[in-house]
C-alpha cells in the first residue's frame, strides 16, 4: 500500500511538472503547432457560439464587384474616392476611415480633388507595416519597454497631401497559422517610431477621448480596454461577411445611399472586389473582407464588447494546465476501474463545457495548452494502469484456477460475490454423503509409490466428478476417502435428492472402476458410503489458510453409516431421514432393503439404516431386511 501512494506522489508531481513545461514552452513562443490546434478550437467553440448580433455603430461602404460591374474600376479613380468620401461627411458621420493605401501618386487632379475632401471632416487614414517576411506573424523583440510590440521595417504611409488632412494608423493584422485573423495589434514600431494601429486611431477619434496604453491593458477616456500579452486585441466574429452593416458605394453614384445608414455613425471605406486580395478565412465565411474584419475590432474597442485574454486569464490558462491534469491522473489513481474512468471523463466533459461557456461569455481560455498538457500524462498512465492491471489480471487469474482445484464452483462464485461468505458460523439443514475406499492401508504397503499416486489421483477425479455433476461440494478429500457437502453455498429444496443421486452415482462409478483395476488390486480394494441429512453448522476452519467444512451430529451419523454398511454386508448405507427428505419411491433398476435399527457408536439411540445395490450388482445378503421397490 506504501509503494502504491509513493508511486501515485511521482505521477502527480511528473504531472505537475509536464503541465508547466508545457505552458511556460508555449508562451515562450515554442511549441507553435499549439498555435494551429488553438486556431481550430477557437472556430468550433465560435461556431457553437452562433452568430451573434453586433452593436450597429459601424457602416462599411464597401467598393464591391457592383461598383466594378456599372462602369467603375478597380483600384478606384481618386477622383470617384474623393465623391464617396464627400458625400458620406455631408451626412455627418462621426467618423470616416478609409482603409485604403493611399501611397502612391495618381493623376493631379483626382490627387487635389480629394486631398481638398479629406480636409472636410474627421478622417482616419491606413497605413501598413512592413515586416522582414511575408508573414504578417511575428515574433516580438526581447529588448527595451517596447518589447512585447511586432517590429516592422518601415511604414508605407499615405501620401503627404492626404496626411495632413487626417489621422493614420497602421491597418496590419495578426493572422493565426489557419490564416484566420485572432487578433489586431493595438501598437507597432519601427527601429524609431511607433505607431496606433487603423482601428485604435478611428475608435479613439469616434469617442473623442484620451488615449492611455499601459503595459496590459489601454483605456479610452476611464474604460479599460483589456489586451492580450501584446498589446493585441483578441476578436471574436459576429457572424458571415456583412453581418456588420455594409452598404455598396454604388448607392452613392446612383443617389440612393440612406443617410440613416451614415450619420452619426462610425463609417469604414474599403474594397471587397473579388479578386482584390484583402480576404481572410473566419469561422463563418471562407472569404472575409479585411474591411469587415478591421470593423469588428473597431466595434470591440468602440463597445467594449471584446473577449478578454488578459494576464489575469493567462495566470488561469497556467493553473489549469497544471491542475486539471493532476486531478485526472489524481482521478484514474483512486479508482483503477470503470468508476475512475467515468470520473476522469466527466471532469474532461466539464472542463470543456466550462472553456466554451467561458467563450461565449467573452473570456477566452486556452484549449490547445491544457490539452497537450493533459492527454500524454492521462493517457500514459491509463496506459499503464492498463498494463499493471492486466498483470494483475492474469496474476489473479492464476491464483484463482489455482484456488478453484480446492472449492468447488458454487462455493468459488459465492466467495467472489461475498468474500465474507461463512466468516461467522451458520446453522442450516444439509445432506452429507461420506465415502471411503476399503483395503487401500494394506495395498499402500505393497504398492509402488507413483502406482499408488495414480490409483488415488483415479479416485479423486471419480468423486470430484459425481460431486460436481449433483451440485455438491467437497469440502476435503480424506486421504483414501472425502466428504461431500449439499447445502452450501445456501440450503436447498433438493439438497437430499441430489445427495441420494450422488451415493448412487458413486456407487456405481466406484464398482466399474474397481472392475477395470488389475485383478491384483481389485481383489484388495472395495468401498463403503454413508448418506444422512439433517441440521449442520458450516464455518471457516484455519487462520492464515481456511477452508470450509460442517459439523455437528449430521456429520457423524454420515461417517458412521459407511460403519453400519460394512456390519451389514453392504457398501452403500442410506438414514431414513435422507430418504424421507428425497422423497425416494424406489428405482427401477436399484434394490433398496430395509429398514434396519441400528446402534451408532459414540451416539444414544437409533438410527433406522437402509442399504442400496444395484439390481445387476454383486449379489449382497437381503435376508436382515425386507426388499423395497
Amino acid at each position: 500500500m506504501r509503494s502504491r501512494r509513493v508511486q501515485i506522489l511521482v505521477a502527480l508531481v511528473l504531472t505537475a511538472l509536464w503541465g508547466a513545461g508545457i505552458y511556460a514552452a508555449h508562451a515562450g513562443g515554442h511549441l507553435r503547432f499549439l498555435d494551429r490546434l488553438e486556431a481550430t478550437l477557437t472556430d468550433w467553440r465560435t461556431q457553437a457560439r452562433g452568430v451573434q448580433r453586433p452593436p450597429d455603430l459601424v457602416t462599411i461602404v464597401a467598393i464591391d464587384d457592383t461598383v466594378v460591374k456599372r462602369g467603375g474600376s478597380y483600384p478606384l479613380p481618386r477622383a470617384d474616392l474623393a465623391r464617396v468620401v464627400d458625400t458620406i461627411v455631408q451626412f455627418k458621420p462621426k467618423v470616416v476611415a478609409i482603409d485604403l493605401l493611399l501611397v502612391d501618386r495618381s493623376a493631379a487632379i483626382g490627387d487635389a480633388t480629394l486631398a481638398n475632401t479629406l480636409a472636410t471632416g474627421p478622417m482616419v487614414l491606413a497605413a501598413a507595416a512592413i515586416f522582414p517576411s511575408a508573414s504578417e506573424t511575428v515574433a516580438p523583440s526581447s529588448e527595451g519597454p517596447l518589447a512585447v510590440l511586432p517590429q516592422a521595417e518601415r511604414f508605407l504611409q499615405p501620401l503627404p497631401a492626404f496626411a495632413e488632412h487626417a489621422d493614420v494608423g497602421v491597418v496590419n493584422v495578426a493572422t493565426g497559422q489557419s490564416g484566420s485573423p485572432l487578433s489586431v495589434p493595438m501598437l507597432f514600431r519601427t527601429q524609431d517610431k511607433v505607431e496606433l494601429s487603423f482601428p485604435l486611431r478611428v475608435a479613439a477619434r469616434a469617442l473623442d477621448k484620451p488615449l492611455t496604453v499601459a503595459p496590459d491593458h489601454l483605456m479610452l477616456g476611464d474604460r479599460a480596454v483589456p489586451t492580450d500579452g501584446d498589446l493585441a486585441l483578441p476578436i471574436t466574429y459576429y457572424g458571415p461577411r456583412r453581418t456588420i452593416r455594409t452598404v455598396s458605394a454604388q448607392s452613392i453614384f446612383d443617389g440612393t445611399l440612406d443617410r440613416a445608414a451614415i450619420e452619426n455613425r462610425i463609417v469604414v471605406i474599403g474594397a471587397s472586389v473579388a479578386g482584390g486580395g484583402d480576404f481572410y478565412p473566419t469561422p463563418f465565411d471562407s472569404l472575409m473582407p479585411g474591411v469587415e474584419v478591421v470593423s469588428t475590432a473597431i466595434t470591440h474597442l468602440v463597445a467594449g464588447d471584446a473577449i478578454v485574454r488578459d494576464h489575469r486569464v493567462r495566470i488561469a490558462d497556467a493553473l489549469t494546465a497544471i491542475l486539471l491534469p493532476m486531478l485526472l491522473v489524481g482521478l484514474l489513481a483512486w479508482r483503477r476501474s470503470a468508476l475512475g474512468i467515468m470520473a476522469a471523463a466527466a471532469v474532461m466533459i466539464a472542463w470543456a463545457g466550462l472553456n466554451l461557456f467561458a467563450f461565449t461569455h467573452g473570456v477566452w481560455l486556452n484549449a490547445a495548452t491544457t490539452l497537450a498538457a493533459a492527454v500524454p500524462p492521462v493517457a500514459i498512465f491509463a496506459g499503464v494502469q492498463l498494463w499493471a492491471g492486466g498483470r494483475r489480471t492474469q496474476y489473479f487469474a492464476a491464483k484463482s484456477r489455482s484456488l478453484a482445484q480446492f472449492q468447488a464452483p458454487a462455493v468459488q462464485e459465492w466467495l467472489a460475490r461475498d468474500p465474507n461468505f461463512l466468516s461467522n458460523p451458520v446453522r442450516q439443514d444439509a445432506a452429507v454423503v461420506f465415502v471411503d475406499l476399503s483395503g487401500f492401508t494394506g495395498l499402500s504397503e505393497r504398492t509402488d509409490p507413483d502406482e499408488l499416486r495414480d490409483l488415488l489421483k483415479a479416485f479423486h477425479a471419480l468423486i470430484d466428478k459425481a460431486a460436481i455433476d449433483c451440485g455438491g461440494m467437497i469440502t476435503g478429500f480424506l486421504g483414501d476417502g472425502a466428504m461431500i457437502l449439499f447445502g452450501l453455498p445456501r440450503a436447498m429444496p433438493d439438497d437430499a435428492a441430489r445427495a441420494l443421486k450422488c451415493a448412487i452415482d458413486l456407487h456405481r462409478g466406484l464398482e466399474r472402476w474397481i472392475a477395470s483395476l488389475a485383478p491384483a488390486i481389485a481383489g484388495q480394494l472395495g468401498f463403503k458410503i454413508g448418506a444422512h441429512c439433517g441440521p449442520i453448522v458450516a464455518s471457516r476452519l484455519g487462520e492464515s489458510h481456511q477452508h470450509i467444512t460442517a459439523t455437528g451430529d449430521t456429520v457423524n451419523v454420515a461417517s458412521r453409516l459407511m460403519e453400519i454398511a460394512t456390519q451389514n454386508d453392504a457398501r452403500l448405507a442410506l438414514s431414513d431421514t435422507l430418504l424421507d427428505a428425497a422423497d425416494f419411491q424406489g428405482a427401477p433398476d436399484g434394490v433398496l432393503t430395509g429398514p434396519l435399527p441400528a446402534q451408532v457408536r459414540g451416539r444414544s439411540g437409533v438410527v433406522t439404516v437402509w442399504f442400496w445395490r444395484d439390481q445387476d450388482g454383486p449379489g449382497q445378503d437381503t435376508t436382515k431386511a425386507e426388499m423395497i421397490g
